[in-house]
């Protein structure tokens, strides 16, 4: 695999590929190896998790959701602006503690918080606060829970601001995760990445010189003579003829 060329050496990429393209198959088997193997730890072993959504909109200042067709960029801007705002809000310590007695779910505030994100909607005056849980109806419940408190909220702390609420969240009945395609394919990548490495590994540790075409590749070398395996056997040879595979003479019909 390195080649020696005017006292100086270098990885021949073409002999890189021919070592992986003559291994390709045990390359391919123990990638589908990985990838059998983590989608049965994301099956099996993985908790699905799931998220409900409920959508909000953002009332600044002079935006009303009847006049959402003369709304300027600016003002989707700053709209888009306060989401961070808003969601700093509804995770402070004393929104979280009044969410979890509301819904009566069994977190910390702390945790409650990891579960709870927003985002804006393609950079509208929409934005929309996301809870994710491993149970669906405890991520609607909380979502709903959210959806009540977090108008009165905004409206007393932001001035000239408010949160109208668009649609309550439903209980959502597809995962989000884990995505068994993302896992098998993350297998299948690893797999054949780690085989083809320690194939190309095991080839360039190799130093015994195997035949002529090792010493051309390698050395450039003319090859002058070479020295026969005495030892190999030759094939046994059988036959009709005046001689068999015994070495005894015999004729067609027997035995001479």
């Amino acid at each position: 695999m390195i080649k020696r060329e005017d006292d100086e050496e270098y990885i021949d990429l073409g002999q890189v590929i021919r070592v992986l393209w003559k291994h390709v198959v045990l390359i391919l088997l123990v990638g589908i190896l990985f990838a059998a193997l983590l989608f049965s730890y994301a099956r099996f072993f993985v908790t699905p998790k799931y998220e409900a959504n409920a959508l909000f909109y953002v009332n600044n200042s002079s935006i009303s959701l009847s006049s959402a067709v003369r709304i300027s960029t600016g003002e989707l801007s700053a709209a888009s602006d306060l989401v961070e705002t808003y969601l700093a809000i509804l995770q402070s310590r004393s929104n979280m503690e009044q969410v979890l007695e509301q819904s009566k779910v069994d977190y910390t505030y702390q945790e409650l918080r990891k579960m709870i994100d927003a985002k804006a909607v393609n950079s509208t005056g929409l934005f929309e606060v996301i809870v994710t849980s491993e149970n669906p109806e405890e991520a609607r419940a909380i979502a709903n829970t959210i959806a009540a408190i977090l108008p009165d909220k905004i409206s007393d702390i932001v001035a000239n601001s408010s949160v109208e609420l668009v649609d309550y969240a439903v209980t959502p009945h597809e995962r989000v995760s884990p995505s068994y395609i993302k896992y098998a394919a993350v297998g299948l990548l690893l797999g054949m990445v780690l085989c083809s490495g320690i194939v190309v590994l095991i080839d360039f540790m190799d130093d015994i010189i195997h035949d002529e075409d090792y010493l051309l590749q390698n050395y450039q070398y003319p090859v002058l003579a070479t020295i026969p395996d005495l030892t190999a056997k030759s094939p046994k040879k059988y036959g009709y003829g005046y001689y068999g595979s015994n070495g005894k003479s015999k004729t067609k019909g027997g035995v001479a």
